[in-house]
């Protein structure tokens, strides 16, 4: 069986994902080109050796619409002849752009590949291609009767559920602050971030982070999904999801050149880590956003690891109860979790946030001499998809 291993792997500096932020002048096509065209200069290989383009993005409609990985590669200036195709599953659309990618190695279809992602959450607000539309028809609604609720009301469902007070989460969400606004003053994102082209000049840092948080601060935000309504379908519950430990709405786009090590030493590449396996799972759609803790389960069975065994976690921290809910069940050590921030501070450009993981995780193996790194996000469906590299 061939390896597939990162050449390497970057991402754009994250904007607010509303008008105004520092990319929402950007084209989502632009601003994945930008990235795409930086990855490709950074190897020196030739373009012409890409077999194909795999990007992640979830709200493929409006100005992300039409297969948007094909017109961010043209744009990008690869060959006519490289084919991209764009795919989904939700938060981790392009996590499963690089299992598709690398996958392709393992099995001798692909020698270069590259995986990407992109979201513009101002331009394409979440939600736009779903606007106006039954997405739940007959037979779905015969078999869950209570119906779907947000991601939101999900998230403090998983609160009740681990046992997380409001306390926990204003301080996780400090927490991510405090370590990703650390780690940008100490320069650990300056080799990931790639430099995007703005209106007003060049975008390089990332706007999300809140250097300035406070827990007391985030303690006098309101709760964003208590209503009556809600109050009376799921009475008991905290009540402690706000804007401030949840992720913000964010612009961003990542890739990362995946290749087989055989190729990688052909042209003279030195590859950053290895794959060594993948795995996705379901769990309840209703609580929508515990998958991560069976995908995870199921990645570790597969490779014998525990996680112990494991020097960096990046669990996507779309709300604060997701990562302390997959913490609490096994036992981690939060000192490895999210060790640089995560999407509180980073941003959740939903449709790049797999390769910005794998970008920061990668990293911060490098930085601190890890073996292992492994990564997993929730996603809507109440699916997950979870990964595990090694360093080289």
């Amino acid at each position: 069986m061939r390896n597939a291993v990162i050449v390497d792997v970057v991402r754009s500096a994250s904007g607010r994902g509303k008008p105004g932020g520092a990319l929402s002048g950007v084209h989502p096509i632009d601003l994945l080109a930008e990235v795409l065209r930086s990855l490709v200069s950074r190897s020196g290989i030739d373009p012409a050796l890409v077999d194909d383009v795999i990007g992640g993005c979830v709200s493929q409609a409006s100005e992300q619409a039409g297969n948007i990985t094909r017109s961010a590669a043209l744009a990008a200036g690869l060959p006519e002849s490289t084919p991209a195709t764009t795919v989904t599953r939700a938060c981790g659309s392009s996590q499963q752009a690089v299992h598709f990618a690398a996958q392709g190695v393992i099995a001798g279809a692909y020698d270069v590949v590259i995986a990407c992602g992109v979201e513009s959450m101002s331009r394409v607000p979440m939600g736009t291609a779903s606007m106006g539309r039954d997405l739940v028809g007959t037979a779905l609604a015969q078999r869950y009767p209570q119906g779907w609720i947000s991601q939101g009301v999900a998230a403090e469902l998983v609160a009740r559920k681990f046992g997380a007070s409001r306390g926990d989460v204003d301080r996780y969400a400090f927490e991510s602050h405090r370590r990703a606004a650390a780690a940008a003053a100490a320069g650990h994102f300056d080799r990931e971030i790639v430099p995007v082209p703005v209106p007003d000049g060049v975008h390089t840092v990332d706007e999300t982070i809140r250097a300035a948080t406070t827990v007391e601060g985030l303690g006098t935000l309101r709760a964003s999904f208590h209503s009556e309504e809600s109050a009376q379908r799921f009475p008991g519950l905290g009540w402690m999801i706000t804007p401030g430990n949840s992720s913000p709405l964010t612009d961003a786009a990542a890739a990362t050149l995946i290749m087989s090590e055989e190729k990688a030493a052909q042209l003279g590449l030195t590859p950053r880590a290895r794959f060594v396996d993948f795995a996705v799972a379901g769990d309840d759609p209703v609580y929508m956003l515990t998958a991560p803790i069976p995908a995870t389960r199921k990645l570790l069975d597969r490779t014998g690891l525990t996680v112990g065994d494991i020097d960096v976690y990046e669990v996507n921290e779309a709300f604060a109860s997701v990562p302390l809910a997959w913490a609490r069940e096994f036992d981690a050590d939060l000192d490895r979790l999210n060790p640089v921030g995560g999407a509180i501070a980073l941003g959740h450009a939903i449709g790049a946030s797999g390769v910005r993981l794998l970008a920061t995780m990668v990293g911060e193996l490098e930085r601190t001499g890890g073996r292992y790194g492994l990564q997993t996000m929730c996603e809507h469906g109440g699916m997950a998809n979870a990964l595990l590299v090694e360093r080289i």
